[in-house]
């Protein structure tokens, strides 16, 4: 669908509780933000009462707080510790399971099942991180046949960024704070004193046919402007930055920089960056049997290359150092995913920065590298 001025929409605050109950009404199952454990997590919500309404967070390095808002805004934090990827490309799959018979063994037939999701409140970066992660998943030779099916069934609501936190650099990458394309609904919440709307923008026909369903009008020039007025003050707010002039060939020729020891004498190898990261998609297959040789399953996980033994193959571990792993994670995501699949692997979310117990900073460690490079860096610039 065009962007235009005919695809824009408002929805005051209480009529935002008929969306949510329009995609239910249409099949989908919601999943959005919500608290629990004094995060902001994602998880299956019934509406908008599950909501983190005056609810925000405060981040930095290896910190991570939630406080109250002096408003109800119910889109007014920055992102958690969960990715949207936890729905597509699930933590856990069992990709057969086999029961002993009397003449040999068989295979259960396994559930295919796939639930319409609709996804609520999907930033601009995690809009971006769905997107690196369809063209990994979907876009090549070898495609993952579970994600690609789940993925066929999701709506998405992308909520443009009215604020920013500390540890957020998405400018940097490309990959916000305002949303263009790869929505069927984008919302903008604004807020003051004498109203709380949102500037809807429909994205896809569905997202359109959503919206016939429930109370709005057309969005005026002065609503469109407040709309794009609040996501740039999110732009020039942003808590961090990296250079991106030519950052692919900068990591290419400072693989044996000295920060490398440096990053790795902090590093507790505990993959939470990885783990965090919407991105990030590497997994490992383990085959299991019951006690009494009656069941077999073949499971796979999440798993990261932060794990020494993930590099293993037959005669030893490929990357036994943290540093080498280390530099792995950090090259791989942000230089030579150009050469694989187009694009950086990063889209500046900061979840790596905030959830390292460390406190390790990407920005910084990037930064650090490129201030003692003996080479140009203005090669382009890769984002």
């Amino acid at each position: 669908m065009q962007d235009s001025a005919n695809h824009r929409f408002v929805m005051t605050r209480d009529d935002f509780p008929a969306l949510l109950a329009a995609l239910r009404d249409c099949g989908y199952s919601l999943v959005g933000p919500t608290l629990r454990d004094k995060a902001i997590i994602y998880d299956a919500i019934n509406g908008v009462e599950d909501l983190p309404a005056g609810w925000t967070d405060e981040q930095e390095a290896g910190r991570y707080r939630l406080k109250r808002r002096d408003d109800n805004a119910l889109f007014g934090y920055n992102v958690g510790p969960h990715s949207w990827k936890k729905f597509l490309q699930l933590p856990s799959l069992t990709l057969w399971k086999a029961q002993k018979t009397d003449d040999g063994f068989k295979v259960e037939a396994r559930d295919d099942t796939t639930p319409r999701m609709a996804f609520v409140g999907v930033r601009p970066c995690e809009l971006r991180a769905i997107a690196v992660q369809d063209r990994v998943l979907t876009g090549g030779d070898h495609i993952d046949s579970d994600y690609a099916r789940r993925r066929k069934h999701v709506f998405i609501i992308t909520v443009q960024c009215t604020q920013a936190g500390n540890t957020c650099f998405c400018v940097s990458m490309d990959a916000g704070p305002r949303a263009s394309e790869g929505f069927d609904l984008a919302v903008t919440e604004i807020i003051d004193a004498h109203r709380h709307e949102f500037v809807i923008e429909a994205g896809t026909d569905a997202g359109a046919e959503i919206l016939e369903r429930i109370p709005h009008r057309l969005a005026s020039e002065t609503d469109w402007q407040n709309a794009q007025s609040a996501t740039q003050r999110t732009a020039d707010q942003m808590g961090r930055q990296v250079e991106t002039g030519g950052i692919r060939e900068l990591l290419y020729r400072n693989a044996e920089h000295p920060r490398w020891d440096e990053v790795a004498a902090r590093c507790l190898a505990c993959a939470n960056c990885t783990m965090v990261c919407p991105t990030c998609f590497c997994t490992a297959v383990e085959d299991t049997t019951d006690l009494a040789g009656q069941t077999a399953e073949r499971v796979r996980r999440w798993d990261s290359c932060f794990n020494s033994r993930y590099s293993y193959i037959h005669g030893g571990i490929v990357r036994e150092s943290t540093r080498s792993r280390y530099r792995q994670w950090l090259t791989h995501k942000i230089a030579s995913w150009h050469d694989q699949f187009g694009s950086s692997g990063c889209v500046g979310c900061g979840r790596c920065i905030t959830w390292c117990p460390v406190g390790i900073d990407i920005t910084e460690e990037l930064a650090a590298i490129r201030a003692s490079d003996g080479g140009t860096g203005q090669e382009g610039t890769d984002k």
